[in-house]
C-alpha cells in the first residue's frame, strides 16, 4: 500500500497557522472515513462553527487549489496520481493547477501511463519521460502534443522507438518549447528534426547527444536558421557534424553559452574559431576526442578574450574576469596540443581551473599537457615556502 503524507496548513478563526501531518494509507479510507477524520481535525483545530460564521472548510473536499497545490509540491510524482483520484474536486484542481511532472520512476506500462495522465493535466509546463529501457512509442508522445500545447521542458531520452512521426506531432502541439532532451532518440532524422524547428522556435537548451541520424549538418543549419535563442546545445558522438554545421551555428546562434562537440571527430579549428568569434557568451565547450583540432583553435579562442577587454563585442555586460569567457573546456585526447596554446587559453580565462578543487579545464589523455596550470596552482606554488633559504636558520639551532 502507498503512504500518501499531506502536510495540511490551516487558518483558523484567530489566523494563527496549524500544520498537521496526516498518513493516509490508500484503499485503507473510504469516504465516509476520510469525512470523520476532516471534522475531527477541524475541531482540534478551533475550525467549529461559530455564530453567524461557518468553517474555514466544510470537509476534506473543500481544501483550496493554493493548498491542495502546495501540499502536493510536497509529495512525489506518484503520490500526485493517487491524491488526483482521491476525488473530482482534487483531480480538477490538480489538472488546473499541476506544471511539473515526471513519470521516469515507471518501470513498465509507460506508454499507457502516458495516454491515460496526459488528458487530464492539460497545464503540464514540464513533462519528464525518461526511460531506463525504452517503452513509449508514437502514440504517447502524439498525447501530449494533442492536449500540452503549453509546454516548455520536455525530456524523451532515451526512447528509442520512437520515429519522425513524434517531433512531426511536437511541432504543431507544442510550438513553446524552450527545452528538449532527445538525446538517445537514434531513430530520428535529420528532415524530421529541421522540421521541429520550424515551429518551435523559443528553443533554448536541445540535447541530441547520440542522435546520429538527425544531428547533420542539415539539421544544424536549420536550427542557426530558426532557433537564434539557443543557448545549450549538445552534439556527443554526433559523428556527422562537420565544420560546416558548426559554422552555422556560430552565425545563427550568437547567445550560444555552451556547446558539446565531444567525439564528433570531423571537426577542426575552423569550428573553433567561428565560435570564438561569433558566440561571445560562451562558456562551456567540449571538443572530447576532437583529434582535428590543433594550437590554431586554442590561440583564437585565447584571442578572442583579448577582443572582448577591448570593447569589441560592447552588447556584453560588465561582469567580473570569473564570469566573463570560458569556464569549462574539454580537450581530452585532443592530442595535437602544445602547452604554450592551452596555457594561453588558461591564461585568458581566469574561470578555467587545473587544481583539483575547481577542475574545469580538462586535459586527461594529453600527457604533454601536464605543465599547464591554471594561476590558482601558479599562486599556490608561489606560496610554498623557500626550504633553501631556511637553511641558515636551523644552522642556528
Amino acid at each position: 500500500m502507498w503512504c500518501l503524507v499531506l502536510l495540511i496548513s490551516a487558518t483558523n478563526r484567530k489566523h494563527h497557522n496549524v500544520v498537521y501531518e496526516v498518513d493516509m494509507i490508500s484503499g485503507g479510507l473510504g469516504s465516509g472515513d476520510l469525512e470523520a477524520w476532516f471534522q475531527n481535525l477541524m475541531l482540534s483545530a478551533g475550525g467549529e462553527k461559530s455564530e453567524g460564521k461557518g468553517a474555514a472548510m466544510a470537509g476534506w473536499k473543500d481544501l483550496p487549489m493554493e493548498l491542495l497545490l502546495r501540499i502536493i509540491s510536497l509529495l512525489d510524482d506518484r503520490m500526485v496520481i493517487v491524491a488526483s483520484a482521491v476525488c473530482t474536486g482534487w483531480r480538477d484542481s490538480l489538472c488546473l493547477g499541476l506544471t511539473n511532472l515526471s513519470l521516469s520512476w515507471c518501470k513498465n506500462n509507460m506508454n499507457s501511463l502516458v495516454q491515460s495522465l496526459v488528458p487530464k493535466f492539460t497545464k503540464l509546463q514540464v513533462l519528464t519521460l525518461r526511460q531506463d529501457r525504452p517503452q513509449l512509442e508514437d502514440i504517447a508522445v502524439e498525447t501530449v502534443a494533442n492536449y500540452c500545447h503549453d509546454l516548455r521542458d520536455l525530456d524523451l531520452s532515451k526512447s528509442f522507438r520512437l520515429t519522425d512521426r513524434s517531433l512531426h506531432a511536437l511541432a504543431h502541439g507544442c510550438p513553446r518549447l524552450t527545452k528538449l532532451n532527445i538525446s538517445g532518440c537514434s531513430a530520428f532524422s535529420d528532415s524530421a528534426l529541421a522540421y521541429l524547428t520550424d515551429y518551435c522556435r523559443n528553443l533554448k537548451n536541445l540535447n541530441l547527444c547520440g542522435c546520429v541520424r538527425a544531428a547533420t549538418d542539415s539539421a544544424l543549419q536549420a536550427i542557426a536558421y530558426n532557433c537564434g535563442q539557443l543557448q545549450t546545445l549538445i552534439l556527443g558522438w554526433c559523428e556527422g557534424v562537420s565544420d560546416n554545421g558548426v559554422t552555422s551555428l556560430a552565425v545563427g546562434c550568437p547567445d550560444l553559452r555552451a556547446l558539446d562537440l565531444c567525439g564528433c571527430v570531423l571537426i577542426t579549428d575552423e569550428s573553433v574559431i567561428a565560435l570564438a568569434n561569433g558566440c561571445p557568451r560562451l562558456r562551456s565547450l567540449g571538443l572530447y576526442y576532437c583529434k582535428n583540432i590543433t594550437d590554431r583553435a586554442m590561440y583564437s579562442l585565447a584571442n578572442s578574450r583579448v577582443k572582448s577587454k577591448h570593447g569589441l563585442w560592447g552588447s556584453m555586460q560588465n561582469n567580473s574576469d570569473e564570469k566573463e569567457g570560458l569556464m569549462n573546456l574539454n580537450i581530452s585526447q585532443c592530442t595535437a596540443l602544445t602547452p604554450p596554446a592551452v596555457q594561453a587559453v588558461c591564461d585568458s580565462f581566469p574561470a578555467l581551473h587545473t587544481c583539483p578543487e575547481r577542475h574545469s579545464l580538462i586535459i586527461s589523455g594529453c600527457l604533454n599537457l601536464t605543465s599547464v596550470h591554471c594561476a590558482c596552482a601558479v599562486q599556490a606554488q608561489r606560496s610554498w615556502p623557500n626550504w633553501s633559504s631556511l637553511e641558515g636558520y636551523e644552522n642556528e639551532f
